[in-house]
């Protein structure tokens, strides 16, 4: 019996180092974390890596991936190839209620930040003149199709009545410039960039359409967040520290944001100056969006409520 007793508490006790030692090689490892490419909205990274944020709360981080949309980075999260990353609303929402992943939004990143864009030359002057032209949105179930749909049907004019077509943002100046297309609307840098290249001209800017609404958030996998609170908590603060710092320092963040997205000072500084870097959570503005959505079709949901409470760290 005593063998028995002694073999038990032996096994246990292995398998309580175990953990412990697993527990301890996961602590250890990178926080790995992805940006979309080119996004100032993003800058609260890049202004936490070059200042040493992470490091001062003893966070170990690595950039894992730099993609060019949203849905992209889901996918990443599904096949287990990241732990947090900054990214829009739209695809977290979308991708979580319709299961495709499972990630908990951690804090705000920015709100704002979009625009409409028309032909330099061209004739539309209000929202009502885009009836029956041709206007590009970078994706469907998207904050800019959200705000799109939001400015027609306030100027009293329906969506169908647009032809909207999906184009990727980088390609979307182009397309204007050559009028293959009346109209964009895609969040910053893309209409500075329009501007500063002279392809195009502000029609109105997402802030006119719906003041403060809610654009990007910093989210982590599920199980990676419960398992890591504390380590949340560090990441937390140094989001916060560096939004702090892009408010209190604006040369200083314009300059990190010209070094990590090799945009030219003048565009940096247009697309800088219509993004508002806030951590706190738009949970309004979450709730509109998830209505919308459901609305639209793009997610079905049995209790939007309960939905948005698990989605919230």
């Amino acid at each position: 019996m005593k063998r028995i007793v002694l073999f038990l508490t032996v096994s246990l006790s292995c398998l309580v180092l175990s953990g412990t030692v697993y527990s301890q090689n996961l602590s250890s490892k990178p926080i790995r974390i992805a940006v979309l490419q080119n996004d100032v909205h993003h800058l609260p990274l890049w202004v936490a890596l070059d200042k040493g944020f992470f490091k001062e709360q003893g966070v170990d981080v690595e950039i894992a991936g730099i993609f060019r949309a949203g849905p992209e980075i889901m996918s990443a999260f599904s096949a287990g190839s990241l732990d947090m990353a900054y990214v829009g609303e739209a695809p977290t929402v979308t991708a979580s209620a319709n299961g495709t992943a499972k990630v908990v939004i951690l804090a705000q990143v920015n709100t704002e930040g979009s625009a409409i864009v028309v032909g330099k030359n061209s004739h539309i002057k209000t929202i009502s003149d885009l009836e029956g032209k041709q206007v590009a949105i970078p994706g469907y179930s998207t904050v800019q199709d959200l705000l799109l749909r939001k400015a027609l049907t306030e100027s009293g004019i329906d969506p169908k009545h647009i032809k909207i077509t999906v184009i990727k943002p980088p390609e979307m100046i182009s397309a204007v410039r050559t009028n293959q297309i009346d109209a964009f609307i895609a969040w910053e840098p893309y209409p500075a960039q329009a501007v500063c290249k002279d392809a195009g001209k502000i029609l109105t800017y997402s802030s006119q359409i719906w003041k403060d609404h809610p654009c990007c958030v910093l989210v982590a996998d599920k199980q990676f967040a419960q398992e890591n609170p504390e380590r949340m908590k560090s990441v937390l603060k140094v989001h916060r520290k560096a939004i702090d710092f892009i408010r209190d320092n604006p040369d200083e963040a314009l300059r990190i944001a010209t070094k990590h997205t090799g945009l030219d000072e003048q565009t940096a500084k247009q697309a800088i100056d219509r993004v508002k870097y806030v951590s706190n959570i738009n949970v309004q503005g979450l709730q509109e969006y998830v209505n919308y959505l459901r609305e639209l079709g793009y997610i079905k949901l049995n209790n939007a409520h309960s939905f948005i409470e698990n989605l919230i760290y």
